[in-house]
C-alpha cells in the first residue's frame, strides 16, 4: 500500500517507520528539512519543538516494539530512564527524562535509515479527492498519488482544517505559559522534586512546574491566567529570573551556584484543550482514505505532559487497524475515530475540568461541590483520605483513563464538603508576582 503522510514530526515520523518496517511505501511531507550540516535545528513553527515535555513509559514501549533503533539512539543521546519498583521486587520502565529535541532527533536519525520511508521536505497544496475519496497529496504543484492519506500535522494544520467542524470539545483555556531551559552544574545535587519527572508549586493565583529532562537540563514553566497584562512581562529575563528568586523550590533549582540557564525565556503562549475526530459535520468520515492522527484528533495542556503519550496511542491503534484492515481504509477511519472516542476525548475532558477550575481558583471563586471534582482536586484529597492513595497510579501512567478515578471522587467529594481545601505552597501570592513584575520592570 501507498502512504502519503502529511508532517514529520514524532507522530509521522513514527507512522511512516512503523509501515515502511511492515513493507508499505511511505512518503512523509514536511517544510521542515531536518537538521542543518552543523547540527543546528530551529524547526521553525515547531513552538513545542523547543518547550518542555515528559514521555511515559508507552513511548518508549512503542519505539522498543517497533522502531528500536530509535529507542537506542534516544538513549545514546542521553535521554535517561525512569524505573520503578513493582510489589514483587521487579521494576517496569514508567518514562524518560528527555527533552523533545533530544527525542525528535534520534527518532528522525532513525526514520531517515528506514528503507521504504522518503522524507520529502515540501509544501502540501492540497489532498487529492478523487471521488470523495483520499487519493494522496498535492506537493509544491506535483501530485503524490497514495492509497492512504494520514494527517499527522498537528492541530494547527491547515491543509485538511475545513474538512471538520470546529473542536467537539475543549477551547481556549485562558492560560498562558513561558519556560526556560537550565543544566544542573557537573556534581550538583537536584533540587526538590515531587515525583522522578517533575516537581510542582501550586501558588495563590497560578501554578509553577519543574520537568526533568536529560544530564541534568530541566524546564522551568510558570503558568498564568492571560487576564493579567502585567504578567507577560514574565517573558523577560530579568522578570523571569525574578520570579524564580521568589519561589523558594525555583530558587533553590535555579540558584547559579547549582545550574545556569542554557537558553532564552521561551513564549508558550495561549494554551488550549481540543478534540476533533475523523468525522465531517455530517458525521461521516471527512474524507475516506485519509486518516488524523496525533494533535489534529487530541491536544491537552502541557502541565501534565501527555501530548506525546497520547500521540503515540493513536500512532499504536492506526498500525493495529491497518495491520488488520489492509486498505480498507473506510473500516480504517470509523474504526479509529471510535476508539479516539472512549480512549483520546476523555483526556480533553479531563483536563478541560482541570483548566477550567483552576482559572475559576485563581480568580478567588470556591470549588463547585455539585460538579464532578477534576482529577487534580481528586489527587490531591489524598492529604486527608489516603484511601485514595491506589487509584492515583494508573491514572497518572495513563494506563488506565481518568474515569479510573470515578470509584474515589466521592471520598474526595467528602473530604472537600468538609470544608478542606489544600493549602498554597510557599511563594508570593498573583498579586505579589505583579508587583515583583511591575518594580522589576520600573527598575530598567
Amino acid at each position: 500500500m501507498r502512504v502519503a503522510i502529511i508532517g514529520s514530526g514524532p507522530t509521522g515520523l513514527f507512522l511512516g517507520a512503523a509501515l515502511a518496517r511492515r513493507g508499505h511505501g511511505v512518503t512523509a511531507v514536511d517544510r521542515d528539512p531536518g537538521p542543518a550540516p552543523d547540527g543546528s535545528w530551529p524547526r521553525r513553527g515547531v513552538m513545542q519543538f523547543h518547550h518542555a515535555h515528559a514521555f511515559r513509559g508507552q513511548v518508549p514501549a512503542a519505539l522498543r516494539a517497533e522502531l528500536p533503533e530509535a529507542y537506542d539512539e534516544w538513549v545514546a543521546g542521553g535521554a535517561e530512564q525512569i524505573r520503578i519498583p513493582r510489589p514483587d521486587g521487579t521494576e517496569v520502565l514508567a518514562g524518560m527524562r528527555s527533552r523533545r529535541e533530544t527525542f525528535e532527533r534520534a527518532l528522525r536519525a532513525a526514520a531517515a535509515q528506514q528503507p521504504g520511508l522518503e522524507l520529502r521536505c515540501g509544501h502540501v497544496d492540497a489532498v487529492l479527492d478523487d471521488g470523495g475519496r483520499a487519493r494522496g497529496l498535492r506537493v509544491d504543484g506535483q501530485d503524490l498519488p497514495a492509497d492512504l492519506v494520514i494527517d499527522a500535522s498537528g492541530r494547527a494544520g491547515r491543509v485538511t482544517r475545513a474538512l471538520r467542524p470546529p473542536p467537539s470539545a475543549g477551547g481556549d483555556t485562558g492560560v498562558a505559559y513561558v519556560d526556560r531551559q537550565y543544566q544542573l552544574h557537573d556534581g550538583a545535587e537536584p533540587g526538590p522534586m515531587v515525583n522522578p519527572i517533575a516537581w510542582q508549586a501550586e501558588l495563590d493565583g497560578y501554578q509553577v512546574i519543574l520537568f526533568l529532562h536529560e544530564r541534568g537540563i530541566f524546564s522551568v514553566l510558570i503558568v498564568r491566567p492571560v487576564d493579567e497584562p502585567d504578567l507577560l512581562h514574565l517573558r523577560r529575563t530579568d522578570v523571569f529570573e525574578a520570579a524564580c528568586r521568589a519561589v523558594p523550590g525555583l530558587a533553590t533549582w535555579t540558584d547559579p551556584d547549582r545550574s545556569r540557564p542554557i537558553t532564552d525565556v521561551l513564549t508558550g503562549g495561549a494554551l488550549v484543550n481540543h478534540y476533533r475526530g475523523q468525522t465531517g459535520a455530517d458525521g461521516a468520515l471527512a474524507l475516506p482514505g485519509l486518516v488524523f492522527v496525533g494533535d489534529a484528533v487530541c491536544t491537552t495542556t502541557p502541565m501534565f505532559g501527555r501530548g506525546v503519550t497520547t500521540s503515540f496511542l493513536q500512532a499504536r491503534e492506526v498500525l493495529r487497524l491497518i495491520d488488520e484492515h489492509g486498505a480498507d481504509a473506510v473500516t480504517v477511519g470509523e474504526s479509529f475515530d471510535a476508539w479516539c472516542a472512549v480512549n483520546m476525548q476523555p483526556w480533553v475532558d479531563d483536563h478541560v475540568r482541570m483548566d477550567d477550575t483552576a482559572r475559576r481558583l485563581w480568580a478567588g471563586d470556591d470549588l463547585d461541590l455539585d460538579a464532578r471534582l477534576p482529577s487534580n482536586l481528586i489527587m490531591a484529597a489524598v492529604q486527608v483520605d489516603p484511601s485514595i492513595a491506589p487509584a492515583l497510579g494508573p491514572y497518572l501512567s495513563m494506563e488506565a483513563g481518568p474515569s479510573c478515578l470515578d470509584a474515589v471522587e466521592p471520598r474526595a467529594r467528602a473530604v472537600y464538603a468538609s470544608g478542606w481545601r489544600p493549602g498554597f505552597d510557599p511563594g508570593p501570592s498573583r498579586r505579589e508576582l505583579v508587583e515583583l513584575v511591575r518594580s522589576t520592570v520600573a527598575a530598567t
